[in-house]
């Protein structure tokens, strides 16, 4: 070593890395300094820290970086300057490599399933691409008469539909101009599927006669109701409701020029009132547009013989109105 260097090394102004076998570097060049490297350095200088800078230079991983050389003069001027100390980095081991998986093994192969996700974006639902809920065209209105006894036997409107035998749809001459109503049917009606059966259809028949009437020929038989109610009771408002459009296109389509209704329960359904059957009789109503005349079911006249004669003058009272809206001509 030059006599000079070991005078600035005594007076302890010669810099630390400028050693045998390194490069003279600049300080604003180095980044960073191995603590390796300073303490085999400390170590050749002064004999009593070598073996500790041996056990440092054994223990610690060595971190060369390489910077371009600088002049002898630039570093002695860097290491009079203050702000001129080098930086000293702690280098942290490696990690050791994890046998899972190591860094040079391929990702698995993309599959079908990895892209499902896409499929389950659904589009966006815009305000005008929504169709307003409509209720269901009731078009019982526009049918004809085949059509509409379709649609009474296959019926389920209400519940009735759940413990009938056969609907009773109607019968007679479909052009008529008389029209019978009676209520609903009976157990002789729901077996047969025809309305006034029995002994009160066989009443009935012999008072049409005394009219000069009869059964398919001049007149339209007809139900409010055309199931039968359980154990023969009235029938319910909301079942009335659901089965009177079929009666409503039955007198549209039969056009008849009066109507009889037989019995309370018809009165008071077609007349839409509680008013008592004598207090209805001897009058003329109206219904859809045609006059109608109020009189007993022919099964209360089996069990009350008396009021026969009353239900003579309801017959006679139609008779006058049939022939007063020129029925007979």
């Amino acid at each position: 070593m030059p006599l000079d260097e070991n005078a600035l090394e005594e007076l302890g102004l010669a810099p630390r890395w400028v050693r045998k076998g390194l490069t003279t570097v600049a300080p604003e060049a180095v980044a960073t300094v191995s603590v390796a490297t300073e303490a085999q350095a400390e170590a050749e200088v002064r004999p009593d820290v070598r073996p500790v800078a041996r056990e440092v230079a054994a223990t610690t991983p060595v971190v060369e970086r390489v910077t371009p050389p600088a002049r002898a003069e630039e570093t002695f001027a860097a290491q009079d300057a203050p702000q001129a100390q080098p930086e000293r980095t702690a280098v942290k081991p490696a990690r050791p490599a994890q046998p899972a998986q190591m860094a040079s093994e391929e990702p698995p192969p993309f599959t079908e399933d990895d892209f499902a996700w896409f499929d389950a974006v659904a589009e966006p639902v815009l305000p005008h691409d929504i169709e307003p809920v409509r209720a269901p065209r009731d078009d019982v209105a526009t049918l004809d008469w085949d059509a509409l006894a379709e649609r009474v036997a296959s019926c389920t409107r209400c519940r009735l539909c759940e413990k009938r035998t056969n609907t009773v749809f109607g019968v007679g001459d479909r052009a008529a101009d008389w029209m019978l109503i009676g209520e609903a049917p009976g157990e002789n009606e729901d077996r047969q599927g025809e309305p006034f059966v029995g002994q009160a259809g066989k009443l009935l028949d012999n008072m049409l006669r005394s009219l000069t009437l009869a059964r398919g020929e001049n007149v339209y038989i007809a139900n409010v109701i055309k199931c039968r109610p359980p154990g023969n009771r009235n029938p319910e408002p909301d079942e009335v409701a659901r089965c009177e459009p079929y009666l409503q296109r039955q007198v549209a389509l039969v056009k008849p020029k009066i109507i009889v209704a037989m019995g309370r329960f018809a009165a008071q359904s077609l007349l839409k009132t509680e008013s008592s059957i004598a207090s209805l009789r001897g009058r003329v109503h109206e219904y859809e547009g045609v006059p109608v005349i109020v009189t007993y079911h022919p099964a209360y006249l089996l069990r009350s013989l008396q009021d026969k004669s009353k239900a003579w003058s309801d017959l006679c009272l139609a008779r006058d109105t049939w022939r007063a809206a020129g029925g007979g001509q």
